[in-house]
């Protein structure tokens, strides 16, 4: 039933809007959990280590962030897997390109494929940059978020990368979320504008978020 399920259209796209909602909401904890950087070196880096300790004794020290990862990170391969897989039927259903584009398809809408591809390029290096320390900038120091963070955007290029990719994400979710509203069954003409109008606040709220970061850091509100 499952293998069935997974080779419809309509499968793919379920997988596609269960794994996006796991994403958005780890986002919209992400984003919180960034602004502590606001409130001082002491209470980011707490939190930070607060992150590995939850469920402590039960869980091991990490094990709690370890399976959230695990979580993540099968959202974002069925994600991706599913959202390449729907993109290669659509184009064998219609070989030859549509003579007029369609005058209603948002820029969003247009730019959803290749925002996918900045935001996995994304993650990738936010990866190497703050969690392993691969291809961090000015000296990465293990259980030192803070200043590691700061570092980050104390560089053009991880400023220009990080803004890039969250506008790249607003544009995604401002779609994504109404799309996976009309996968799952919630959309109806009477919810449909209150669900853009959702999208677009939750798009709008998680970009700025994001964005206060690096722009805190470079106007020296944090340093």
């Amino acid at each position: 039933m499952a293998r069935t399920v997974w080779d419809s259209s309509v499968g793919k796209k379920t997988v596609m809007a269960v794994s996006g909602l796991i994403m958005l909401s780890y986002l919209v904890v992400h984003m919180m959990g960034n602004l502590k950087i606001f409130f001082g070196a002491g209470e980011f880096n707490e939190y930070a280590h607060w992150l590995r300790t939850v469920g402590q004794p039960f869980m091991h020290y990490e094990w709690t962030l370890w399976l959230v990862r695990i979580v993540l990170v099968v959202a974002v391969i069925a994600h991706g897997v599913s959202a390449y897989q729907l993109s290669r039927r659509d184009i064998k259903a219609r070989p030859s390109k549509y003579v007029h584009k369609k005058p209603r398809a948002s820029y969003a809408t247009r730019t959803m494929r290749w925002g996918g591809i900045i935001l996995a390029l994304f993650i990738v290096w936010h990866i190497l940059d703050l969690t392993t320390g691969t291809v961090h900038s000015g000296g990465f120091e293990e259980g030192r978020p803070y200043q590691n963070v700061i570092d980050t955007f104390s560089t053009w290029y991880g400023n220009v990368i990080y803004i890039v990719a969250m506008l790249a994400v607003g544009m995604h979710i401002r779609h994504g979320f109404w799309s996976a509203a009309q996968t799952l069954g919630a959309g109806s003409r009477t919810r449909d504008r209150a669900l853009k109008t959702v999208a677009n606040v939750l798009a709008l709220v998680l970009t700025c978020g994001f964005l206060a970061v690096p722009v805190g850091v470079m106007t020296g509100v944090v340093s």
